[in-house]
């Protein structure tokens, strides 16, 4: 690990230690305020200093915050340790096996992920289905279907471990024999990998329990993830549709709607989104969007 990686690490890693880690704009800012210095007030061989922050515009308390994030090497050293011993990665912004794709996120993109199983499937194609977690059977009826041809197809099949249609595609395509990436609201520590074809993921922190806002935060990772997302069930709230009328907005990937899916993907459909037909659907490969989603200015 660089000093580069240990330095980001420091600042947004949440190691249960109590201390706030920088969110990714507060790290974006400072980032810039040391480029932009013209001397910058530190280098490898000296930390930064309250007195540097300070000289570059923050608040006393701002400075002594970052100082004494900096300052956490034991604590980041123990946390990584016993992550290890679980097969347990951080990877981080600077690392070479960054996956690439989620730099569609722009300032959204995570300073570090968490890595358990195999994280090679990070860079072989990839596609992305999400869904409500109660489902009908037109739904359930297509989630299985996208498990299924991911694995006939050699594709990855990203989604979010949730129950519904998350797990109803991951199950159909390792039954398949396809590989599986879950990015997960909760602890990686409760998901040892079951298969070599499978990788857990997730953000902040990797034994964080489960919350709302991980879960929000998770989805813009699994569109991004995949080279196109397909939508099984929405209703016109809750994570599915939120995360699916962010990507078309924002133009992660290619959005491919469930025609029979519920009012969620009707509304998704007159948004822009491209709609499927369970009974059309033969391939994911082939799967062409009608128009590119709208993308934010």
């Amino acid at each position: 690990m660089t000093a580069s990686e240990r330095g980001l690490l420091l600042l947004c890693a949440e190691l249960g230690d109590g201390q706030k880690p920088l969110t990714c704009a507060q790290l974006r800012t400072l980032r810039a305020r040391v480029l932009a210095a013209q001397t910058p007030p530190a280098g490898p061989e000296r930390p930064l200093t309250a007195a540097d922050l300070e000289a570059l515009g923050y608040d006393g308390a701002f400075a002594r915050r970052v100082c004494a994030l900096l300052g956490r090497e034991q604590a980041l050293a123990r946390y990584l340790a016993i992550a290890a011993e679980q097969g347990i990665r951080a990877v981080t912004r600077l690392s070479g096996d960054y996956p690439s794709r989620l730099l569609r996120l722009g300032e959204k993109a995570p300073a570090l992920i968490y890595c358990r199983g195999q994280r090679e499937l990070l860079k072989r194609p990839a596609v992305a289905l999400v869904g409500s977690r109660e489902l009908s059977p037109a739904g359930e009826a297509f989630a299985r279907r996208v498990g299924e041809l991911a694995a006939r197809e050699d594709l990855v099949l990203v989604s979010g471990n949730a129950r519904g249609a998350d797990r109803c595609a991951q199950e159909a395509c390792l039954a398949a024999g396809g590989s599986v990436i879950a990015v997960l609201p909760d602890s990686l520590a409760e998901h040892p990998p079951q298969s070599e074809r499978i990788l857990y993921l997730c953000l902040q922190g990797w034994h964080l329990p489960i919350a709302p806002y991980r879960a929000l935060e998770r989805n813009a990772l699994i569109h991004a993830l995949g080279e196109k997302t397909l939508v099984a069930q929405a209703r016109r709230s809750g994570g599915s549709w939120r995360g699916s009328e962010e990507n078309l907005r924002r133009g992660w990937s290619p959005l491919f709607v469930n025609a029979a899916g519920g009012p969620g993907c009707a509304q998704l459909i007159a948004l822009g989104a491209n709609s499927v037909e369970l009974g059309a659907l033969a391939s994911l490969r082939g799967l062409q969007p009608a128009q590119l989603p709208l993308t934010e200015a």
